[in-house]
């Protein structure tokens, strides 16, 4: 049976008060294990409810599990999603301190930012990059607010906890240049990822579903079956083609995007 919606309205809070107190807690399959995904977006939709009442203005979405390696981990075969708002919002340089996140974890991605509303069941490729008004890199700060793996029980959390837990998404750091969606092969551009000197971690946006936008495709296509909209000026975060880095207080972090530029990330 589906959660009621007393149940969904306390797995939110219970996500909330975690992520703002820093304390990790139990997964929350854990509790309902008979929960679905749709479950878990209604957690999601009403933590970012919580969100907004508090005077935070949603300002984009993140797309995870883009890649075929990470799809086959958390056996599932489609993308999940997650919300963006003003207030995950973080600057490159000196970062937000480590510590004010649980479990953080940084990945490489690029960062869409639409000219146009975006909706549709039938969007491709070509309708992404004519509603983008221009693609930049980005890395993307994750975290867990479950336990990512029981620390009693040795449980690991489900993709369905995952969701619940806005997709892993803590907060989103853009820099290097701003290009147009057609200026260059979107396909090609690479990533060298540095952790305190020591390059770490290096990929290609190919990596995401063949095309970095067609994350966005997917999500489009999902929200249009919703009712939903890719709005006017929002970002896209298109989905990681690294794996996630630790972060630990102190860690410095380096970009390196080529010809879309570099940009570093320091953590207090």
């Amino acid at each position: 049976m589906s959660l009621s919606d007393a149940q969904i309205s306390a797995e939110a809070r219970l996500l909330d008060e975690a992520e703002r107190k820093r304390t990790q807690i139990r997964q929350t399959t854990s509790v309902h294990p008979g929960m679905t995904i749709e479950d878990a977006c209604r957690i999601q939709a009403a933590w970012l409810g919580l969100r907004l009442e508090r005077g935070e203005r949603l300002i984009g979405h993140k797309i995870g599990l883009t890649s075929h390696a990470m799809q086959q981990a958390m056996n599932i075969t489609t993308p999940d999603s997650g919300f963006l708002t003003d207030a995950m919002v973080f600057s490159p340089g000196e970062g937000p301190p480590a510590g004010d996140f649980c479990d953080p974890r940084i990945e490489v991605e690029l960062a869409f930012v639409l000219g146009c509303d975006l909706a549709g069941a039938d969007l491709e490729i070509d309708d992404v990059l004519d509603a983008t008004d221009y693609v930049m890199p980005a890395v993307e700060l994750i975290a867990a607010r479950t336990f990512r793996t029981d620390p009693n029980t040795g449980r690991t959390r489900t993709v369905i906890d995952t969701i619940a837990d806005n997709a892993a998404d803590a907060g989103i750091i853009c820099g290097g240049r701003r290009v147009g969606p057609r200026e260059v092969d979107l396909r090609w551009v690479g990533a060298l990822a540095y952790r305190n000197g020591t390059i770490t971690e290096t990929g290609v946006a190919a990596g995401v579903l063949d095309h970095p936008a067609r994350g966005i495709v997917w999500l489009a296509r999902r929200y249009a079956a919703q009712g939903r909209t890719l709005e006017e000026g929002q970002t896209i975060l298109a989905g990681s083609f690294t794996r996630p880095m630790p972060v630990r207080p102190g860690d410095a972090f380096g970009f390196d995007y080529g010809p879309l530029g570099a940009f570093e990330v320091e953590f207090g």
